[in-house]
């Protein structure tokens, strides 16, 4: 019997735009010991973060709680972009706070900050900062606002893990910070808290699960395929059963393959950036429009689609091809008909977070990208664009 045709298993790779993990004998190691050691990243995370408290969650949604809880911003107004994911909407009321909501720059996903002296109030207390897609945010106008009106920076950087604004690393500029592991490493879970050092926090011990292994598989393709196809339904009856009231740390396991794959994080930063860079001028010439930001971390690759496509159908129709990219986001918080209804949304007021929903696109990039896979990539999506029927 003959051995599998490399070439063949090449031209059947599948692509996907969540964290991944090559599958060779070194990773395997790494893999398998990340479920013995006992990891330590006080060292490594300090040179990031200095004068900080680095705290572990299980989610990064815990650590956005505990910073409400610290800061007192209960029953208070707070900033928020409109472009976000709706997984705030609970928190904010479970803690009554009122979101005041920002429509967003058109090429930046980021908040328009001209919005924000015309929209506070003096109930308002606090205005999150989401770098979206590894994209920052304009810190130096924003800390000048918040100091005038007194108000609590928190930024959320979930997409921009050691992005920078003028050489200094996100995270640093606001009161305080929390990141989702998961978004740009292949975790099973985790949230990390860039806080004040005097912050006592206490977290319930998590271990191991079920569901751990399953988010495990899922960074490798073949499960990762099989999920998106049958795992829906099944991932958010899980989730729901798991919710917790008490906050809670992050398992030693998720913990060790963030260290591990830290290690050669900054280095694997620069490779990505220059494939993002490439990639994104290959798809300038498919008339899709790029977000050209200086210090982009390419957490995810976003673009917007171009207006004649039909965005819906064309990502649909890359999943046939392998090709798993997402519309992330292309529901916001805003367009949730239950938060509508609770904040009396006018959607007039954000024209561009609106628009851009309609045409958000993430296409897939992994650290272990070569220059090959995004020729591939550019091939079948152009392919994909060249069926005549997607075309109004």
């Amino acid at each position: 019997m003959l051995p599998p045709d490399p070439v063949s298993l090449y031209n059947k790779r599948m692509y996907f735009v969540h964290p991944q993990i090559k599958l060779n004998g070194k990773n395997f190691l790494k893999i398998f010991s990340c479920f013995f050691r006992k990891p330590d990243l006080k060292n490594k995370l300090s040179f990031y973060f200095p004068k900080k408290q680095i705290v572990f969650t299980d989610m990064g949604r815990t650590a956005f709680k505990i910073i409400i809880e610290k800061l007192n911003l209960e029953n208070s107004e707070m900033l928020v972009p409109a472009y976000i994911c709706d997984i705030f909407y609970p928190i904010f009321k479970k803690y009554n706070i009122s979101p005041i909501f920002l429509d967003i720059e058109p090429f930046s996903f980021n908040i328009k900050i001209e919005e924000i002296e015309r929209k506070i109030t003096p109930k308002t207390k606090s205005i999150l900062i989401s770098h979206t897609y590894g994209l920052a945010n304009n810190m130096e106008k924003i800390l000048f606002l918040a100091k005038k009106y007194n108000l609590k920076v928190i930024e959320d950087c979930s997409h921009s893990f050691l992005g920078k604004y003028k050489e200094k690393y996100l995270g640093n500029f606001g009161d305080v910070s929390f990141i989702s592991l998961y978004k740009q490493f292949p975790t099973l879970r985790g949230g990390m808290l860039i806080c004040p050092l005097d912050w006592e926090i206490d977290l319930e011990k998590t271990f191991f699960s079920f569901r751990d292994f399953i988010s495990f598989l899922n960074c490798f393709s073949f499960f990762a395929n099989f999920f998106k196809k049958y795992g829906g339904e099944i991932a958010y009856k899980m989730l729901k059963k798991e919710k917790k009231e008490r906050f809670s740390e992050i398992n030693n396991v998720s913990l060790n393959l963030f260290s591990t794959f830290l290690e050669n994080f900054e280095k694997n930063l620069t490779k990505r950036i220059e494939l993002a860079l490439f990639f994104q001028e290959e798809l300038k010439k498919l008339n899709f429009e790029v977000q050209e930001e200086k210090n982009n971390v390419f957490c995810y690759l976003s673009v917007l689609a171009p207006k004649k496509l039909n965005r819906d159908n064309f990502v649909k129709l890359l999943r046939k091809d392998k090709i798993f990219a997402t519309r992330i986001w292309h529901t916001p918080i805003i367009l949730n008909p239950e938060v509508q209804k609770e904040y009396k949304i006018n959607l007039s007021e954000y024209p561009q977070t609106i628009e851009l929903a309609k045409r958000i696109v993430n296409f897939p990039l992994q650290n272990f990208y070569s220059k090959k896979d995004i020729e591939k990539l550019i091939k079948k999506i152009k392919n994909t664009i060249d069926k005549s029927f997607l075309i109004c």
